[in-house]
């Protein structure tokens, strides 16, 4: 039985492995970027933030002069519940005339999310979303699912969280094989946040499309040095095959505390600012995926409170910044 799996998983690896973007070569020649634009950038969802239309948004990304694009794949944007077969055909066919790539789906998860109510099968539900997800993927034209991890609650054993996502994962990778669609787990929620968990994570999964966006945010939010910070791409090398770009300032917050006329710090706030402008080193981000021969898109998204407000013009302005920004690469 155990042979049969491995011939299984195997052929499934050869069919994703042709269409997926490629996994890192270790070879610095081999180094090569391209620009994609992320909707989430013009989703609404941050105060002050301009809101356009899937189409405006596709329109918008070319005309900035964008590679690629990645959709998000929930409303107000690209919901499996909003796409039937008619108006994910017509989504392609406009994707397709305006020459830009689908890179992938922005893919929203949790695997943690109820856990807490045993009674409710969340990881299972969670895992049928993202095959939702891959078979619009697929309708779409593209392989790639970006996915999350799981939240970490309180009064739960960190061990059963970690199992869950697990098993969550293992359930999305299935099923997301059925449609020749790799999900790209990002490191953005609380369960294996950090490269060794994620490295750990993934390898205990143990899913030929099942693999990491890795971006330099988190780790940077981590605290990690600049050796550290190339050390999570040294180490995540096996699982990279996206990363997800934007850069922050912090704001540094303060409560007065009366009886001692004194402030007491609190946890920093962070807002957006164009890409080489805040305090992700993203030279040395950029330098170590050369060093491991990275081949595949740079998603750049405006995903906070931006510098300068959320009007279309500042928006298209920080858009923009980036593109310039990417040449030295």
């Amino acid at each position: 039985m155990k042979k049969i799996y491995s011939i299984i998983f195997a052929f499934l690896f050869l069919s994703i492995a042709s269409v997926a973007q490629k996994a890192p070569t270790g070879n610095p020649a081999n180094f090569k970027v391209k620009t994609c634009l992320h909707s989430v950038s013009y989703l609404g969802v941050w105060r002050g933030q301009t809101q356009l239309t899937v189409d405006e948004f596709l329109v918008k990304a070319k005309e900035l002069g964008y590679e690629g694009v990645m959709l998000v794949a929930k409303r107000p944007h690209v919901s499996p519940h909003d796409y039937d077969k008619a108006a994910r055909a017509k989504l392609k066919a406009k994707i397709d005339s305006l020459g830009l790539t689908l890179v992938g789906l922005a893919g929203y998860t949790d695997f943690t999310a109820g856990i807490d109510k045993p009674g409710i099968p969340n990881a299972e539900i969670q895992a049928a979303w993202v095959g939702e997800i891959a078979k619009l993927a697929s309708d779409l034209g593209t392989n790639m699912v970006r996915i999350f991890t799981g939240y970490e609650r309180p009064g739960i054993p960190y061990d059963k969280q970690y199992a869950e996502v697990v098993s969550g994962l293992k359930m999305a990778g299935k099923l997301a094989a059925e449609y020749n669609v790799t999900l790209a787990v990002q490191n953005h929620h609380d369960i294996a946040l950090h490269h060794d968990a994620m490295h750990w994570l993934l390898k205990e999964v143990d899913m030929p499309n099942v693999l990491a966006g890795w971006d330099a945010w988190s780790p940077t939010l981590e605290g990690l040095s600049k050796g550290e910070l190339r050390e999570s791409i040294i180490k995540m090398k096996p699982f990279i095959i996206n990363t997800i770009a934007a850069d922050y300032v912090v704001h540094p917050r303060f409560n007065y505390v009366n009886n001692l006329t004194n402030y007491k710090a609190e946890q920093a706030a962070m807002r957006a600012v164009p890409m080489g402008k805040g305090i992700i080193d993203y030279k040395t981000w950029f330098e170590t995926l050369k060093e491991i021969g990275y081949q595949g898109w740079v998603v750049y998204e405006m995903c906070e409170v931006l510098d300068g407000g959320g009007s279309i013009e500042n928006m298209d302005k920080t858009a923009k910044i980036f593109l310039e920004y990417m040449k030295q690469f």
